[in-house]
């Protein structure tokens, strides 16, 4: 029962924190975890692009891109691919509980727009390794993705 509820809880905190807010937490935490990535271009694909990440159940919504190497979080965008899904897709993803290619063939996840942008995205997903994230971080999500299991 409450986990049915726990994406509702989630919706008023959201939808009443300012994308300045966000940005504040989610672009040094994005650019430390996607360092690596950056460095070695696998992020190029974001330049003069935007991502938006769709949390639906929650009404967030993302819109991502890169500048100068770095990772930023716009309050509105023209994405060129988007990634939808629920909070409990994201946080099996990010824990590893599900691969994204599970997610997406069973359409708990879902890609629309550029095709071939959509693959580098799901690929970086792919990519991204759990060590990576902050402990308090990894902690969180290996515990919520525990919950929502």
């Amino acid at each position: 029962m409450f986990m049915q509820s726990f994406p509702q809880l989630l919706r008023l905190p959201v939808q009443y924190t300012p994308i300045r807010c966000q940005a504040l937490i989610m672009e040094p935490l994005l650019q430390n975890v996607l360092a690596e990535s950056i460095e070695d271009g696998d992020l190029d694909f974001l330049r003069g692009e935007v991502v938006e990440v769709a949390i639906s159940d929650i009404g967030l919504h993302w819109f991502l891109t890169l500048e100068n190497d770095r990772i930023k979080l716009l309050g509105r965008g023209r994405p060129a691919v988007t990634v939808t899904g629920g909070v409990r897709e994201f946080l099996l993803l990010a824990s590893r509980r599900e691969d994204p290619d599970t997610l997406f063939f069973e359409r708990r996840l879902t890609v629309e727009g550029d095709t071939e942008m959509g693959l580098l995205v799901k690929n970086l997903l792919d990519s991204i390794e759990l060590e990576e994230l902050p402990l308090p971080l990894r902690r969180a999500v290996a515990f919520g993705a525990a919950w929502v299991s």
